[in-house]
C-alpha cells in the first residue's frame, strides 16, 4: 500500500502541529511549575510553531484541493 505526496504531506503537517503544541504546553507547564524563564520561552517558541503550521496547513489545502489524495 502507498500514500501520496500529498496525503503524505498533510499526515506529516498534523502530525507535526500536534508535536508542536504538545512541546509548547509541557514548557508552559514547566515555566508554571518554577523551572525558569528559559522554558517558558520554549514553549511559547513551540506553541508559535503550531500555530504557524496551522496556518500553513490552511494555505496548501487550498492549493493543493485539485490533487487527487490517490
Amino acid at each position: 500500500m502507498t500514500m501520496s505526496l500529498k496525503a503524505f504531506h498533510i499526515f506529516f503537517i498534523f502530525a507535526s502541529i500536534f508535536l508542536g503544541l504538545g512541546v509548547g504546553g509541557w514548557g508552559i507547564l514547566q515555566f508554571a511549575r518554577g523551572q525558569g524563564a528559559g522554558w517558558l520561552l520554549f514553549g511559547l517558541c513551540f506553541m508559535a510553531t503550531g500555530v504557524g503550521l496551522i496556518l500553513y496547513s490552511r494555505s496548501i489545502l487550498k492549493k493543493m484541493k485539485d490533487i487527487s489524495y490517490l
